[in-house]
């Protein structure tokens, strides 16, 4: 079924102009068309449409896989009276009896939460089998480093750059497949300084391969 997910406002990526109030048409697991909602729709009038609030813009992608899945344990909400419910790292994380299945199961919830600040895919290499197949199982995309990110892994992909850098691919029919997040941030003003203050967590939604994989309640 093709869908439409339109917003308050739409960011293409590259170099392409703000669309206020912006959609995007999804065939299958790419996208059919991007532009105006009123043009998106009069094209597709028998598709299915979700409406969201804010910034609509392509999927993310976070520089830190290894740091936030490999090196790093995500517990499980049943540890949290014990481990607290923020990534592990460090000497804390060395204290841990970490086992491949305890690697794998940490990795598969930070996969969730990167997916629930719209990030698509991950940068750098994963050394844990266990850790990569919680990527592949999640559907995140991988995508080569070349150098070492500067400053602080987080989760979110916003943090300390600026918000149209963490973009992953462009929004159009050539994309390789269908894969945005809608931020419920202000629409008016500057939009990239906007989601640079109110950050990823502002996520509302994340399309990936078409699927929506993530969605606030």
């Amino acid at each position: 079924m093709l869908t439409i997910h339109a917003a308050d406002l739409l960011l293409p990526g590259g170099r392409e102009a703000p669309v206020p109030g912006g959609a995007v048409a999804v065939l299958g697991s790419g996208i059919a068309a991007v532009g105006p909602y009123r043009e998106v729709a009069a094209a597709y009038p028998r598709a299915r449409v979700r409406r969201w609030p804010g910034v609509l813009t392509p999927g993310l992608c976070n520089p830190y896989g290894p740091e936030l899945l490999e090196r790093a344990y995500h517990p499980d909400p049943r540890e949290a009276d014990e481990l607290g419910t923020e990534p592990i790292t460090g000497a804390a994380l060395a204290a841990l009896e970490m086992t491949d299945a305890r690697w794998g199961a940490g990795a598969r919830r930070g996969a969730q939460r990167m997916l629930a600040h719209g990030t698509v895919a991950v940068a750098g290499d994963f050394r844990r089998r266990a850790v990569l197949d919680a990527v592949t199982r999640a559907g995140l995309g991988r995508e080569e480093r070349v150098t070492e990110p500067e400053g602080r892994p987080s989760l979110d992909p916003f943090e300390g750059r600026p918000a149209a850098e963490a973009f992953l691919e462009p929004l159009g029919p050539g994309a390789a497949g269908a894969d945005f997040a809608v931020f419920d941030v202000p629409p008016d003003g500057d939009p990239f300084a906007a989601l640079r203050e109110h950050g990823a967590r502002s996520c509302v939604a994340t399309v990936l391969g078409g699927r929506l994989v993530y969605r606030r309640r």
